[in-house]
């Protein structure tokens, strides 16, 4: 784990939530995303737990950076309600999931064990932040059929319209009654057909070709 924050207290305080954690360890902690883009390739995290307003570097732009430098490293962003402008762009620029500030600890390490494990984390209040942001003029153009959407068939449709609303595998799975594997190879499927290279870009995909409604995210939380 690598956490990233510029308010010191609460930063130790990460820390020490982690490291006493089972199974987890902070490889490392840094106050801005310059010197968190940086501690990524040298320590190599599997997660990195990062806040949005940071100086030197925001955590948008070490998001950016750390993405497009092809790291495997999974970034958790820590948000809180007055940000609601930067859930929808963090998705669109690969992050692995949101959760406040204001979590429970027993939330936030759920959430981490989630993201690592290849999953995407939303809580129900970024998830209702991320509609809201959907229906904005700025986000919510009309909607547009990528190419290659035409290509998926019913049961990939359903899968890629399940994931855009946040859900999990094994969620997937409950409700569809198949297999986590199956819903695994839906979304490969997918990913493959649609030029995908992450979840968080099928999910931005849900959203921008319609298949993703705010009924639709209601009927899932």
């Amino acid at each position: 784990m690598l956490v990233v924050d510029d308010q010191p207290l609460f930063r130790a305080g990460l820390v020490a939530l982690l490291n006493a954690a089972p199974g987890m360890t902070v490889v490392g902690e840094a106050a801005d995303g310059e010197s968190a883009v940086c501690l990524v390739e040298s320590s190599a995290p599997d997660v990195v737990l990062m806040d949005i307003r940071m100086p030197r570097m925001t955590g948008m732009a070490a998001l950016e950076r750390i993405v497009a430098s092809g790291s495997p490293a999974r970034v958790l962003v820590l948000t809180t309600f007055d940000l609601d402008e930067y859930v929808y762009e963090a998705l669109r620029l690969g992050a692995a999931g949101f959760v406040l500030k204001e979590s429970e600890p027993a939330r936030l390490l759920a959430a981490i064990t989630a993201v690592a494990s290849g999953e995407m984390q939303f809580s129900p209040t970024v998830m209702s932040r991320l509609v809201a942001a959907y229906l904005r003029d700025d986000v919510a153009a009309a909607p547009c059929a990528p190419p290659g959407l035409d290509e998926l068939t019913d049961r990939e449709r359903e899968v890629l319209r399940l994931v855009g609303t946040g859900i999990t595998n094994a969620d997937i799975a409950s409700r569809l009654t198949v297999t986590e594997g199956t819903v695994k190879t839906h979304l490969n499927r997918v990913m493959t057909k649609l030029r995908l290279t992450s979840r968080a870009q099928a999910v931005v995909m849900a959203y921008e070709s319609g298949l993703v409604t705010p009924q639709l995210v209601a009927r899932t939380a």
